[in-house]
């Protein structure tokens, strides 16, 4: 089987390099890395769970394109959040970005290894047509 690898490794608002490839094609699945609400520049976008999860799908969604996939084509995600109280909030604005047939998802509370985050989204695609 081929590996492809989609993306280059981010780099943090603080010039830190992290050592991940965004997305890995693995035969007719693309593991998309956890996504955080950072803008382009590597800081996060907001302080609220809705925000940040707003831009972590959009990250997705950007990361997805480049192996010509788009967010209907995700099969599962697993989300971490920093506090539980953020769930409500956060169900809602899932719900919005993923408004018909939600792909699986595990959701767990955990911390994150960058301050002020609050939320991180990572994700598996069926690339098969």
């Amino acid at each position: 089987m081929s590996i492809e690898i989609f993306g280059c490794s981010p780099v943090l608002a603080n010039g830190a390099v992290i050592p991940l490839s965004p997305a890995v094609r693995a035969g007719d699945l693309l593991f998309v890395s956890g996504q955080l609400g950072l803008d382009d520049a590597g800081a996060l976008v907001a302080d609220d769970v809705a925000s940040q999860l707003r831009q972590c799908v959009k990250r997705l969604a950007d990361i997805l394109a480049l192996a010509g996939a788009d967010l209907g084509q995700v099969v599962k995600t697993t989300v971490w959040l920093t506090d539980k109280a953020d769930f409500a909030a956060f169900n809602n604005a899932y719900r919005e970005l993923f408004p018909s047939q939600p792909p699986a998802r595990s959701t767990v509370v955990s911390d994150l290894l960058i301050a002020g985050a609050r939320v991180e989204i990572e994700a598996v695609a069926c690339l098969a047509r």
